[in-house]
């Protein structure tokens, strides 16, 4: 296989619904892409208050779950962190995240995940 082979890794992203609050839809399965390549994940939402939070986690073969980044309705700017943006549409209620320069340690599973304002009492 040689050289140019191993720098051809992929990584593997399988995006389910981890729901923290409710109605968080991820409908991609599996993605593979080429290392230092970017690769954009979706999620489709549904919020019950003006104010929420959507976050994006990974778990890794390891089993860990690990924050990513987060994004707060109020806020109009997109979130970027390190290798990762978001790409809020409020008024679709849909964010993605971009993974860019994406390394052999980025495949994991993918999680978006809702915590509305609403459910802060509970």
């Amino acid at each position: 296989m040689g050289l140019p082979g191993l720098l051809r890794a992929v990584i593997a992203s399988v995006c389910l619904g981890f729901i923290m609050a409710q109605k968080v839809t991820q409908n991609q399965s599996e993605i593979s892409v080429l290392e230092q390549e970017y690769v954009a994940l979706n999620c489709a939402y549904e919020a019950n208050s003006y104010t929420y939070y959507l976050f994006w986690y990974k778990q890794p073969p390891s089993g860990e779950i690990i924050f990513l980044i987060h994004q707060d309705s109020y806020n109009e700017l997109n979130t970027t962190k390190d290798q990762y943006f978001l790409n809020f549409q409020k008024a679709t209620s849909s964010i993605s995240l971009t993974i860019s320069d994406s390394q052999l340690e980025d495949s994991a599973v993918y999680f978006c995940a809702l915590r509305d304002h609403s459910d802060a009492a509970a």
